[in-house]
């Protein structure tokens, strides 16, 4: 990034060497990224990527983009981010009927529920949305299966991908989605700097107006230095993923269990389902989930109850609700994430505080 800042300082849409040189380094970084997500970029049949300024604005991309003006049915699953939740609603209010596929105790897509939604209505569905992996409990979603069954009844599949890229092994071709979301700073890029993939033929129209930059589909300068600092965070989590994904997973696992040993009636939301290896969603019955997080943040413990974009939501947690949690586990709920800088002392540190905290607002009671 501080190179691009350095030498490429400069619109990538200007027509002057300086400029010229940095449209090929955009280009070429764009290639990139698309390969090391599995995309295609050679040949008659390729993906594209477009740069947008994050999660929130490649999901709102890829659902206004991809339904267009035709009104018809969109189906999103019931766990889905606060940012495809909010496009959702605003297709509602453009007169589109919008619909949640049910999720079973575990938090993954009921595909029986899918497959009726698809056919038991006269209205086809244009656009399923599915996320990879759900931002409060990390439980993976099985993309594959729900693609072929939308597929085979002509809709459109959008993966929000942001909480499973550069946390598992991932393949945009083999998964088979039309789009997915993805964004920077979850995998330690830059904040600032997401994008949309697009598989070939897909037609997608813009939401923002005003330039022919990405094709006209999102008009704006891009910043070259951002896209950069998205590439090297990629890069660097493809050179030792094998090990990155054990190493969180041994990090979560040790952090659930040293906890489950001195708090054994502790829940693991999502536990018995297959997890992304930095989340961890538990709840403590019989604690407030706030009077928790004031108590936390004073321990000096950087957690919280859902999603960071609905944090300052009393609200409980949409996601244990739709998984059917009883009042007690949903009104307890916390969410733990781990980074690739978290070590073995701060996680056996982590389970010191966090049982003590829970020990303490239970004797208060």
């Amino acid at each position: 990034m501080a190179s691009c800042y350095a030498e490429e300082f400069v619109n990538p849409a200007s027509a002057h060497r300086p400029g010229q040189r940095a449209r090929r380094r955009l280009e070429q970084l764009r290639a990139e990224i698309i390969e090391m997500l599995g995309g295609e970029t050679k040949g008659r049949q390729t993906d594209k990527l477009v740069f947008t300024s994050g999660g929130t604005e490649s999901n709102n991309l890829a659902i206004a983009g991809l339904v267009g003006g035709s009104m018809g049915r969109v189906l999103i699953s019931a766990i889905e981010h606060p940012s495809v939740l909010g496009a959702a609603e605003n297709l509602v209010q453009r007169g589109f009927r919008v619909e949640k596929i049910p999720v079973d105790q575990n938090g993954v897509c009921d595909l029986a529920a899918l497959q009726r939604l698809l056919i038991n209505d006269t209205t086809p569905v244009q656009l399923v949305c599915v996320m990879l992996a759900n931002n409060e409990t990390g439980v993976i979603q099985p993309i594959r299966e729900i693609v072929a069954i939308c597929h085979e009844k002509g809709a459109l599949v959008h993966c929000d991908a942001i909480q499973g890229i550069a946390k598992t092994k991932f393949d945009f071709r083999d998964l088979g989605v039309d789009s997915i979301a993805i964004t920077a700073h979850k995998f330690h890029g830059p904040r600032g700097i997401g994008g949309l993939i697009i598989g070939p033929d897909i037609k997608l129209q813009p939401i923002f107006f005003g330039g022919f930059q990405q094709m006209g589909l999102r008009p704006g300068t891009e910043d070259v230095a951002l896209v950069a600092g998205l590439h090297r965070a990629l890069e660097l989590f493809h050179e030792n993923a094998d090990q990155r994904i054990k190493r969180l997973t041994d990090l979560r696992d040790t952090l659930q269990a040293s906890i489950l040993s001195e708090l054994p009636d502790t829940v693991v939301n999502g536990g018995f389902a297959e997890r992304v290896p930095h989340t961890l969603n538990l709840s403590f019955p019989g604690v407030n989930r706030q009077e928790f997080l004031m108590a936390a943040d004073i321990q000096g413990l950087a957690i919280s109850t859902g999603s960071a974009c609905a944090s300052g939501s009393s609200e409980p947690s949409h996601v244990l609700v739709a998984m059917g949690a009883p009042a007690t586990v949903i009104e307890g709920s916390i969410r733990i994430s781990l980074g690739v800088p978290t070590t073995d002392v701060e996680i056996a540190e982590s389970a010191c505080r966090i049982i003590n905290i829970v020990n303490d607002l239970r004797q208060a009671k």
